[in-house]
């Protein structure tokens, strides 16, 4: 009764739905997302459901082109620089983009070569707390943020101001040393063009190096362009229902003429049964399609279905240093039997209890269906120096030594009780969860775990303030080199590293190390190190390297399947 009961339930919200969003209209398109944006002002957006929308409101210089990760197209530039057509200087440190003529924004302003040095110079001062910043500050200053310690680096907004500048009808970067990711990272949305003008009058960096500091590192959710948009990509913002829907319509001044569709309707729908049957009904015309589902979209007919190699990892991340104010997910913050200390996930042995209790074999057969692999560590494969490392494996003999050993012992006597996390319509994260909650619960009532879900913002939030404990969470490729997993992964500024409460001081020597060189077995060496690092610090543990799946409506062309994107991703304007 219960299954007939949740049947019928998906099946009136498809109807629901479907009569909201119908996609008969064939100049609208629909897409089905998980999670809703996190933020539309590229300063802050780092995550896959944002960085959708603001690949087609905003332009680039330049994009990937096609399927490949070391070709490129342009996009605001008019040609890719090279050493061989002067665009790159022979000792790597100046880039010179040629900016594309007669190119508007959506308010009607024509783009100058002002606005990209504006933009950029914008997007590094404000370098918001948990965003891509640390991507472009690294090659451009040198150094990968703004603040330290909670304090401004010294001289940094002046470096900054040096980094880029406007000559005629070009646009110049100079670098401290030569960084040969540049034109990977240059595709990325932390390099969207905005309008100079209207940012200042948004509320933005006022375009004094002066007063830079008044703009950086806002409070999240009150950056200057949370909310509002204005670029020169093929579509503009027309309304975004926060956690609902975001609609975008065509922009028919596009300097590469106005995409087929005019409207795009990107709808939040979480549970799988409904997406599908959206889908399979038409009302739903592009659709990420989860591992474990594949296989069952293969026997419909009149759709069009892609997998491809993905650079992406999923994680379980353990946070050493958890915020206990006000924290309900850590029961009574002590070593009672009735909550863990904020240093719980300090001791290895724990963390290695946690890693021992996944059964990652069962997650690739049953759950993904095979349409994956477990790394040995962050640094998959397709990058350059993947190592294969040590790796723990499901034993829950090794489970129960290790909390046994843990806090001398104390663990094992006392018990503890813990929340563990997975973002909200995620099922190998759900399941990589539950699998350690059941499994080390099962050894002792004493262990008390609780599994928990949480819808995208507000999971990254509660991770950014260090208050989730354990969480299961992916990291896809910003560029594809080995240094865009090692950094967030391990250095002490890292996206994730920073919010466990990571802190290897050989480990930020090497990553230092391993991106300011480019001779190969140097860089071969010490990104091997690291991967041993990650092997025995065990500061998390991979789960899985999925492949990416897209489904799309039979009529649909124009898509190219990319390693750099999951199949969250998509390019609206591509499409015809």
């Amino acid at each position: 009764m219960k299954k007939l009961i949740v049947l019928l339930t998906a099946v009136l919200l498809c109807f629901m739905l479907s009569a909201q969003v119908s996609a008969a209209d064939k100049d609208t398109l629909v897409s089905a997302s998980l999670a809703t944006i996190n933020s539309f002002d590229p300063a802050k957006a780092y995550d896959d459901s944002s960085a959708t929308k603001l690949y087609n409101i905003y332009d680039t210089l330049v994009a990937f082109k096609g399927k490949y990760t070391d070709q490129f197209e342009p996009r605001i530039a008019t040609r890719i620089p090279t050493v061989k057509n002067g665009g790159i200087s022979k000792d790597g440190k100046t880039y010179t983009f040629q900016i594309r003529k007669g190119v508007k924004f959506h308010n009607g302003a024509a783009l100058t070569p002002e606005d990209v040095v504006y933009s950029f110079k914008r997007n590094l001062i404000a370098d918001c707390e948990g965003g891509p910043m640390w991507l472009l500050l690294e090659p451009m200053t040198g150094t990968n943020t703004t603040r330290k310690d909670g304090k401004i680096v010294d001289g940094i907004f002046e470096k900054i101001d040096k980094s880029i500048e406007a000559k005629g009808d070009s646009v110049v970067f100079h670098l401290p040393k030569p960084y040969p990711p540049l034109m990977g990272i240059l595709t990325y949305t932390s390099g969207s063009i905005i309008d100079k003008d209207w940012a200042i009058k948004n509320g933005c960096w006022d375009g004094k190096i002066a007063n830079a500091a008044k703009f950086n590192g806002p409070d999240t959710g009150k950056e200057p362009l949370h909310h509002i948009t204005n670029g020169t990509g093929a579509y503009y913002l027309a309304k975004w229902d926060a956690g609902k829907e975001t609609i975008l319509e065509a922009f028919k001044d596009h300097w590469n003429g106005a995409p087929v569709y005019k409207t795009v309707r990107i709808k939040i729908i979480t549970e799988w049964s409904t997406r599908k049957m959206m889908f399979l009904n038409g009302d739903v015309n592009d659709l990420e399609i989860p591992a474990q589902y594949y296989a069952e979209m293969e026997k419909n007919k009149g759709i069009k279905l892609f997998k491809y190699p993905n650079l992406g990892v999923t994680c379980a991340m353990f946070t050493q240093d958890i915020e206990m104010t006000a924290n309900p997910y850590v029961g009574s913050g002590k070593l009672d039997g009735k909550g863990v200390p904020t240093d719980f996930f300090a001791d290895r042995d724990i963390r290695l209890a946690f890693a021992h209790a996944i059964d990652y074999d069962a997650i690739i057969n049953d759950v993904a269906n095979g349409l994956g692999s477990v790394p040995a560590n962050p640094i998959v494969d397709g990058l350059p120096y993947q190592k294969d490392t040590f790796h723990p494996k499901f034993d829950m003999a090794k489970v129960e030594k290790y909390l046994k050993k843990a806090f001398g012992g104390k663990v094992w006597e006392k018990g503890f009780k813990v929340t563990i996390f997975h973002n909200t319509g995620r099922e190998i994260r759900r399941v990589a969860a539950t699998m350690m909650a059941e499994n080390i619960s099962s050894l002792s009532p004493k262990f008390q775990i609780e599994v928990a879900a949480m819808d995208w913002g507000e999971y990254l939030t509660a991770i950014q303030q260090h208050r989730l404990p354990v969480f299961v969470v992916g990291w896809g490729a910003d560029y594809p080199d080995p240094h865009n997993f090692a950094y967030p992964y391990l250095h002490s500024d890292g996206f994730y590293s920073k919010y466990i409460g990571y802190n290897n001081p050989k480990a930020d020597e090497l990553i230092e190390k391993g991106i300011a060189t480019a001779v190969i077995d140097e860089r071969r060496k010490i990104y091997h190190e690291l991967q041993e690092m990650w092997a025995h610090d065990i500061p998390g543990v991979t789960v899985i390297q999925r492949l990416g799946a897209k489904g799309l409506s039979g009529h649909i062309k124009g898509f190219s399947p990319n390693p750099m994107y999951a199949g969250t991703y998509s390019f609206f304007y591509h499409y015809k």
